[in-house]
């Protein structure tokens, strides 16, 4: 007996997938792109601040911030596609592998000449919260339009 024939009732919660389009990927995408906007922006004020092994520390850690938003996507994006459990162990799991992963990531490079661990640390925390914060303001809270909020018609425009 497939899914398909299958009474809604009958059918776990657990056992279901999604197969429809990812609105994570398509945030993540967008939340990417706005990291590459501010990234010239947050190595000069590195620079500025900390010299050049600010603006190489900056760098990096915006590099891993970047990494660790589409890897989380990616999970979600794969796992829906097989089934929600497994998603949600991805999630949960994933979560903790990419924390230690980002913890590596810092740990690899203490003791490099041009790793200015303040500006490192700093930089991971503000990027991944800024990034969040902005990307919320773009992202549709709805069921009508996951993922992005539509584009709105200019508000001059006649109608």
């Amino acid at each position: 007996m497939s899914l398909g024939t299958l009474r809604p009732e009958q059918v776990s919660v657990l056992a279901m997938r999604d197969t429809g389009v990812a609105p994570e990927a398509e945030v993540t995408r967008d939340l990417v792109r706005r990291g590459l906007v501010v990234a010239p922006v947050l190595v000069a004020l590195a620079f500025a601040v900390r010299g050049a092994d600010g603006a190489w520390s900056a760098g990096y850690a915006l590099g891993v911030v970047l990494a660790n938003f589409v890897v989380a996507a990616s999970l979600i994006t794969l796992t829906a596609r097989v089934s929600y459990a497994v998603m949600m162990a991805a999630v949960l799991f994933g979560y903790l592998g990419r924390l230690a992963l980002v913890c590596a990531a810092v740990f690899a490079v203490r003791t490099a000449a041009w790793a200015d661990l303040p500006t490192l640390g700093i930089t991971l925390i503000v990027t991944h919260l800024g990034l969040l914060f902005w990307e919320s303001r773009a992202v549709s809270m709805s069921l009508a339009f996951p993922g992005l909020r539509p584009g709105r018609p200019d508000r001059g425009a006649a109608a």
